[in-house]
């Protein structure tokens, strides 16, 4: 069987009672409050300057949280584990300049088409071998390309709004540098917390655009398959999901003792990510930061009731999606660009260190370089690109580099 069988039975609703407290609803909490912040804002971010409508926003939104959620407490329950799924961020950001030049429901085939691909990878055990026929460090290079607006983003709104970023930012930098207090209040959540506060003293919400329903209704779109939106974003997502985050998530609960069931979580996310899809949500993985915390402290066999309690409030918070984005939307500017851009800085120290630290290193610079351009060719975005041209490069001129791909 694909699936991998748990180490010992669900519990009853009497033993997770028994097993969930105090620790753990806090650090579910925490961790709950992480991916409604920051996340949330990247997806804003990118909507909006696709194109997207509040209700496609609040839609996507209703996706990523409610229906993830309740793929997150299956998961947990079944495994005593705490396996919490979201969405692909870096794969919400490819879609971001994939709408500049394709449809919606055309970037919605896609993502049916990515679901698909994962799924098939999953029943079939072929996600092993082609994990280890990835040149990491030039997807990664393709990544960074790709998370280096956030950055730049980051800056700009310093420049823009002084009084509200700066403040954000130094909260941030304070709360990593003491490490006392960032165990107790995590940097993101701070710094969305101090922004908050500055946007109320100094009246930056727009009140007039947080009128209108509370409640979801998501909207079930018709997707579009074009060979276009196949090559752009089918296998950059896979790769997200698959490798980028999900690869995170695995490493983050095997450092405390976890062993997710990698077969189990692959096949979970292909078959969520084909009806997320159908409301408009891009692609669902394994949370690596979000699966960090609530593993983060307590004993580890009732770290499971916290990812329980991340599901359930996933699914009341994508059910009041429309509310929630229209608070985000009311916000300055500058607070979606600070929050989302603090919210990438490590997700985009990361992808640097990966990419030039030892092999492929001129595969990856051109990957990157060819994914900053942003230039398509044939109408096809520039991460493809990134990709094609940067494994080439490598071929061609780091050939030693590919025989130890498989050993590491």
């Amino acid at each position: 069987m694909p699936f991998e069988r748990p180490d010992q039975r669900p519990p009853s609703l009497r033993q997770f009672f028994a097993d969930f407290g105090a620790v753990y609803a806090a650090n579910g909490l925490i961790g709950f409050i992480f991916a409604a912040s920051g996340p949330v804002a990247i997806i804003l971010s990118v909507g909006t300057a696709g194109g997207l409508s509040q209700s496609d926003l609040a839609s996507w939104i209703f996706g990523s949280f409610a229906v993830n959620g309740v793929l997150s407490i299956a998961f947990c329950w079944y495994y005593r584990q705490p396996l919490v799924f979201f969405w692909t961020i870096p794969g919400a950001v490819l879609v971001g300049p994939a709408l500049g030049h394709l449809s919606f429901p055309q970037v919605i085939g896609a993502f049916l088409a990515a679901g698909l691909l994962m799924l098939l990878l999953g029943v079939s055990g072929w996600f092993k071998r082609v994990m280890r026929a990835l040149p990491m460090p030039i997807v990664m290079g393709m990544v960074a390309g790709v998370f280096l607006k956030f950055g730049v983003d980051l800056v700009l709104a310093v420049r823009d709004d002084l009084r509200l970023a700066a403040p954000m930012a130094i909260a941030f930098v304070v709360l990593n540098a003491v490490p006392a207090l960032g165990r107790r209040l995590p940097p993101l959540i701070g710094a969305m917390i101090v922004g908050v506060v500055l946007i109320y003293a100094f009246g930056g919400f727009d009140s007039a655009s947080a009128t209108g329903d509370a409640f979801v209704r998501p909207n079930l779109y018709a997707p579009e398959f074009s060979w276009q939106a196949m090559l752009e974003l089918v296998v950059p997502l896979a790769i997200t999901v698959l490798v980028v985050q999900n690869g995170q998530g695995f490493a983050v609960l095997d450092a405390v003792g976890h062993k997710a069931p990698i077969n189990a979580v692959t096949i979970g996310c292909g078959a969520w990510s084909m009806m997320t899809a159908m409301v408009g949500s891009v692609s669902t993985c394994l949370t690596g930061p979000t699966n960090a915390l609530i593993s983060s402290s307590g004993e580890k066999h009732r770290h499971y009731t916290g990812g329980v309690l991340v599901g359930v409030l996933a699914i009341a918070f994508g059910l009041f999606a429309p509310l929630f984005t229209r608070l985000m939307l009311g916000s300055p500017k500058a607070f979606i660009a600070t929050l989302a851009g603090l919210a990438m800085l490590r997700v985009l120290q990361t992808a640097f260190n990966v990419s030039f630290r030892d092999r492929f290193t001129l595969g990856a610079l051109v990957a990157f370089i060819v994914t900053v351009a942003n230039v398509p060719v044939f109408n096809i975005g520039a991460p493809f690109w990134g990709l094609v041209f940067g494994f080439a490069v490598s071929w061609l001129m780091e050939r030693r580099d590919f025989a130890t791909l498989g050993g590491k």
